[in-house]
């Protein structure tokens, strides 16, 4: 098995610089490439792979979510997969379907793969911090708790799983309480 840590680009835009410094100086308390790794290997990923992170407010996810989404709404995470079809092997009832040639014609395009030595990019995770706050009140535990338990599901979403049936959503949960349930990543 691969243990190199997933590489993960992390962008914080929620409001004063004040406010992004604050929030990148707790998660650098937190041990967020552990949570990820442990997401992957949940998901028995173990090719290296690399990822996109923004925490933002809740109205940039607002926005992204009614123009990839049609929701004009905030949420707590968007994931957007880079991977034409998941990476993972689960039932398909617990998996996203392969986008569909959008509007081409019956020549399938080829599928690009990423030689074994070089890092899978599997794509962006948004997360509104606003949200994550009001979460972790109403659910009554840590913001910390409720970002790490969100990235976990972000990561989830980009290697392939969706939580739009009840077999898909329980698998979902079930895989992020498990990496959750680590020494020091409880609420």
């Amino acid at each position: 098995m691969h243990t190199d840590h997933p590489q993960i680009e992390l962008y914080i835009t929620v409001g004063s610089d004040e406010q992004n410094t604050a929030i990148e100086h707790m998660l650098n308390t937190l041990n967020v490439d552990l949570v990820v790794q442990r997401t992957l290997q949940m998901a028995d990923v173990t090719q290296p792979v690399m990822l996109t992170l923004l925490i933002t407010d809740d109205d940039a996810i607002r926005d992204m979510n009614k123009q990839y989404r049609n929701q004009n709404k905030p949420t707590d995470v968007l994931s957007f997969p880079l991977l034409d079809k998941p990476l993972v092997n689960a039932p398909a009832d617990q998996l996203w379907l392969p986008q569909e040639g959008k509007g081409q014609t019956t020549t399938p395009e080829p599928t690009f793969v990423t030689p074994p030595e070089l890092v899978t990019n599997l794509g962006d995770i948004v997360i509104s911090w606003p949200t994550v706050v009001r979460q972790a009140s109403e659910a009554d535990h840590s913001p910390s708790y409720e970002l790490l338990y969100l990235i976990a599901h972000g990561v989830l979403h980009l290697v392939g799983y969706d939580d739009q049936s009840e077999a898909g959503y329980q698998a979902m949960v079930q895989m992020q309480q498990a990496v959750l349930q680590e020494p020091g990543q409880k609420a």
